[in-house]
């Protein structure tokens, strides 16, 4: 890869961190062509979108971005993937359902919205993390609920009336 080529690949993953507020980083060295393309489904059938980084270009993206990456980039070792997602919890689902069939991908930190998680044994803790339609639904919910019980009251002591 020549220089202008590592310069124009840089440039293009820090447009790609510009635009993206969740952002996974997994280990998958060892999986094979199957198992890779078989990953690559499970995020695109997921909404996430997966590639293949060199770690000193990612990690020189990560380091001119205007973002704050703090420990991210030493976690590029190895084998590298990087994930864009628009829900949070959604590439943390998608490497925990995988490994039910093998040990990979490991998690290997990851940047939501500002914060920053490092390391795997995070990685159901961001499993856990309800995306923005949960937490809505949740919310409406709580709001219906006390509406609801006023409603039953009312229509209780109307058949009582009766």
């Amino acid at each position: 890869m020549t220089r202008e080529q590592k310069a124009v690949a840089i440039e293009d993953l820090k447009a790609k961190l510009a635009d993206n507020n969740i952002i996974y980083i997994a280990d998958i060295s060892g999986l094979n062509a199957e198992v890779t393309s078989g990953l690559r489904k499970a995020c695109n059938k997921a909404g996430i979108k997966l590639e293949v980084v060199k770690n000193t270009l990612l990690a020189k993206a990560m380091e001119s971005s205007d973002k704050n990456y703090e420990e991210l980039p030493s976690t590029l070792k190895g084998n590298s993937a990087i994930m864009f997602a628009e829900v949070a919890n959604a590439p943390a689902k998608v490497i925990k359902d995988f490994r039910k069939k093998g040990d990979k991908p490991l998690f290997k930190g990851a940047y939501i919205n500002e914060e920053i998680y490092v390391g795997d044994n995070l990685l159901d803790t961001l499993v856990a993390i309800k995306s923005k339609e949960e937490v809505i639904a949740e919310i409406i919910g709580l709001l219906q609920s006390p509406a609801q019980r006023v409603i039953s009251a009312l229509q209780n002591q109307s058949k009582d009336e009766e």
